[in-house]
């Protein structure tokens, strides 16, 4: 049973899922948390966790069977984003991005032939994927994208440039998005080795250093007519894949909150000032009551809305107030949690500073916490106040 749990969610979960928390904590127990800290501080990601992604059936896991996803529901794929990001949300990006930004694309808009050249791979992390839209002057308006592709004779010719793309420097594949000769947005997948598309890392972040991110850049590179995502035209097309992977954060996020709160609660048990531990002050009483109350809270938006997911009736604005309550609430929570282990909170031999570092990044990421409470702004009064 995952803690904290203070109204018994565990209850309403399914034998299937229960055994999937199980698993998957087990499993970040065991390989992430004892190596995290050390990849993070030297900037790395640890390349040798994604055959093991792969082999526990991390990646694409709503994905049908027959193309090598697990076929599993909503709820479960949530609460194994929650269970991966309690050891780090660079690992839980990794998966969100392989599982609901490239495989799902490909499963969604692709043609047949697509998802049965690259969903089995992506599913077993022989292929690893990343997602392009952000650039970099296009970040929150992705409407304005420059990238382009032209029409030739063999194909297509991509041009331009996306940011701040987590996987890219070891992405096998990437699911562009660029307009064409009419202004429409195309969804494409380019392929490491083609000519002219490189993918640069970027370094020196403080946030997600254990996490591989990079641009994709694009010089005059032949995309062939058989790499076009078919069923993919218009902007709303990104958006749907966003809305998979919002949904994802909304789940991971809170297993930070728990990973912190915990580390906080048998801190304060264990920390004596004043000839008693911190835990019987009434400070910190009242930070740790705040922050349950608060992680709760937001595991039952999740749940509910992996219910709403499962019967096809979750809607982008929900997903948006979601994505953004929580990601508030886990990084409140781990910045309450570092305060309350004083200096030892910014120290590697605990993971809260880690975590706040890191959801200083979710916080932007996929939609900003100010876009989203300007979508759900638009969705209460039915002005758009971005436009």
């Amino acid at each position: 049973m995952p803690t904290p749990d203070f109204f018994n969610i565990y209850d309403l979960l399914t034998t299937e899922q229960q055994l999937i928390i199980s698993t998957v904590k087990d499993f970040s127990d065991r390989e992430i948390k004892p190596i995290i800290e050390d990849y993070a501080q030297k900037a790395e990601f640890p390349l040798h966790l994604i055959k093991k992604f792969g082999d526990i059936g991390l990646f694409g896991a709503t994905i049908p069977q027959e193309y090598g996803g697990g076929g599993l529901d909503y709820i479960s794929y949530g609460l194994m984003c929650q269970e991966i990001e309690r050891g780090d949300s660079g690992m839980r990006s990794t998966i969100s991005v392989q599982s609901s930004l490239v495989m799902w694309p490909v499963f969604a808009f692709g043609s047949e032939e697509q998802k049965r050249k690259y969903l089995p791979g992506l599913a077993t992390g022989e292929l690893i994927g990343c997602f392009g839209l952000t650039e970099p002057d296009h970040g929150s308006n992705p409407a304005g994208m420059t990238t382009r592709i032209s029409k030739t004779e063999n194909g297509y010719l991509l041009n331009g440039s996306k940011m701040w793309i987590s996987n890219a420097p070891f992405a096998d594949i990437a699911i562009v998005w660029a307009r064409d000769n009419d202004g429409k947005v195309r969804g494409l997948i380019a392929e490491r080795g083609m000519e002219g598309f490189s993918t640069p890392e970027i370094h020196n972040k403080w946030s997600l250093r254990a996490s591989a991110t990079g641009e994709l850049v694009f010089d005059n590179v032949l995309i062939p007519e058989e790499n076009i995502l078919p069923n993919a035209s218009g902007l709303k097309a990104p958006l749907q894949c966003l809305d998979k992977a919002r949904y994802g954060i909304a789940w991971g996020v809170i297993g930070a909150a728990m990973d912190c709160y915990e580390t906080a609660v048998k801190y304060a048990a264990e920390r004596i000032q004043f000839e008693k531990p911190i835990a019987a002050f009434q400070l910190t009483q009242k930070k740790l009551a705040e922050m349950l109350t608060e992680i709760t809270k937001a595991q039952l938006l999740a749940w509910r809305l992996g219910t709403l997911m499962n019967e096809g009736k979750a809607t982008t604005t929900q997903i948006s107030m979601a994505k953004r309550n929580n990601v508030a609430m886990a990084l409140n929570v781990a910045r309450e949690c570092r305060q309350i282990l004083g200096a030892m909170g910014i120290s590697g031999e605990y993971p809260i500073m880690r975590h706040v570092m890191n959801l200083e990044s979710v916080i932007t990421y996929e939609g900003t916490h100010d876009i989203h409470l300007l979508i759900l702004g638009a969705e209460i009064t039915g002005i758009q106040a971005f436009k």
